[in-house]
């Protein structure tokens, strides 16, 4: 399932998503969001997708090491003001500083699930069975 139009996002969607997604790293990584939750917490983020208007745009995170992920994206969502203000310098050549929207990614888990089932006894035993066919 994409996140994007069946189209695809456009170059500069890419383009921008990319930078916003650097500008909210490099505040992430200088500790300067004062929040109990997020201060101790190393938070990756692995996609940002504007919005076809450059308005909003919508960080996909996983808090690394932790299981209660909505507790930090919730604590994301409620300093997303103070973020927006500080990722406003690297982002000066924009003429509307987007709205930030943080998201759990579940890539990750989605990954995982696929992992396991190919490593599952019934997928090696009908490989097993296509090995022995040839």
């Amino acid at each position: 399932m994409s996140r994007f139009t069946s189209a695809g996002p456009s170059q500069r969607q890419l383009r921008v998503g990319e930078q916003v997604r650097a500008a909210v790293t490099s505040v992430l990584q200088r500790g300067e969001i004062r929040d109990p939750l997020i201060e101790s917490e190393v938070i990756s983020i692995s996609e940002v997708s504007m919005s076809p208007d450059l308005k909003i745009a919508t960080a996909y995170v996983t808090p690394l090491g932790q299981s209660d992920h909505a507790a930090i994206v919730e604590a994301l969502n409620r300093n997303a003001r103070y973020i927006r203000k500080q990722i406003t310098p690297a982002l000066r050549q924009m003429k509307y500083m987007p709205e930030l929207r943080f998201r759990d990614d579940t890539s990750f888990e989605n990954y995982r699930k696929i992992d396991e089932l190919l490593r599952s006894p019934e997928v090696a035993r009908d490989l097993d069975r296509k090995e022995d066919d040839d």
